[in-house]
């Protein structure tokens, strides 16, 4: 695995914006070298004394820690998170995080490549929701831990053999994976029983499309134009399936990003407002108050403080 930091430039005003937050963490597989094509990948690590990585994100791909011995804590947007073997560590695409593992530790990482965690996740809409926030998953019981890891091994082995039908006995064994910490986990407020499959889709190509053009300021219609439905679609499909409004859905990423910037970057107010779209740095600061609820300067100095995201 190896760590390369990516740099954005934004130009507002004559002014060049260089936004370097969190290093971009791309995968060995995505080496021009490696000819096979690949969407499943499955690792066993295991460390004697204390290990950790700062905080990185992962572009292209979402992954499962199962770790099945040890303890740590989880750097997981700026908030500590503390975690004890068997449990899972769950990490959506683009979540910011780092790990210190303070103890031996055995563990088992699943990374899924974007495309088809999304075509599995597609089975169910519960799983979605599971993928939609990183966590940190307990087992309530050994036996659960116990059939768990049972699982992940089928899963290396099937991985490992390719015999033939290998691509759909990868994707039973990833949705059973997927179903039992569905069924073990709480996963929040959000309803969308009652919502159509088209609203769901709608509504996660909505979130994709804000990531990638959300410090552009495009208007509700932009994106309605892109996805090719109406204001009135988009809107339904939303309340829908997430129970928010697109506007709220983006001023959410923004402020994400926002926040990564804050405590991973030692960029001023001013240069994050920027390179977030913003053309007046005090607008910026009024929207993150009204958002957040703190200044973001203020913000800034009572995360670090909490979390130790400053470098």
């Amino acid at each position: 695995m190896t760590h390369r930091a990516t740099t954005k430039y934004q130009t507002r005003a004559n002014r060049k914006v260089t936004l370097t937050t969190v290093p971009k963490v791309r995968l060995y597989v995505e080496r021009p070298e490696e000819k096979e094509e690949w969407f499943v990948n499955i690792g066993h690590v295991t460390d004697r004394g204390r290990w950790r990585t700062e905080p990185h994100a992962h572009p292209e791909y979402g992954q499962l820690i199962f770790v099945r011995t040890g303890r740590g804590v989880m750097n997981l947007e700026g908030s500590r998170v503390p975690f004890e073997g068997p449990c899972v560590l769950l990490l959506p695409t683009e979540c910011v995080h780092g790990l210190d593992y303070e103890v031996d530790a055995d563990r088992w990482v699943v990374t899924i490549e974007v495309a088809y965690l999304t075509q599995v996740n597609g089975k169910l809409h519960q799983f979605i929701q599971l993928w939609a926030l990183p966590r940190m998953i307990p087992f309530a019981s050994s036996a659960g831990a116990v059939a768990f890891f049972s699982q992940i091994e089928k899963l290396e082995r099937e991985l490992e053999a390719k015999k033939f039908g290998h691509v759909v006995g990868t994707e039973a064994l990833l949705t059973s994976l997927f179903l039992m910490l569905v069924r073990d986990t709480r996963l929040g407020h959000v309803d969308n029983e009652g919502s159509t499959r088209n609203e769901i889709r709608l509504a996660d190509r909505f979130r994709e499309l804000i990531d990638q053009h959300y410090r552009q300021n495009l208007s509700l219609q932009d994106y309605a134009s892109m996805m090719a439905v109406s204001l009135v679609q988009l809107r339904a499909a939303c309340a829908s399936a997430t129970k928010q409004s697109p506007t709220k859905m983006i001023h959410a990423r923004i402020i994400t990003e926002a926040k990564r910037n804050l405590i991973f970057s030692e960029m001023s107010v001013e240069q994050i407002a920027f390179g977030l779209g913003f053309s007046d740095a005090a607008y910026f600061t009024r929207f993150f108050r009204k958002e957040v609820g703190q200044a973001p300067s203020h913000f800034r100095v009572t995360t670090r403080g909490q979390s130790g995201g400053s470098k």
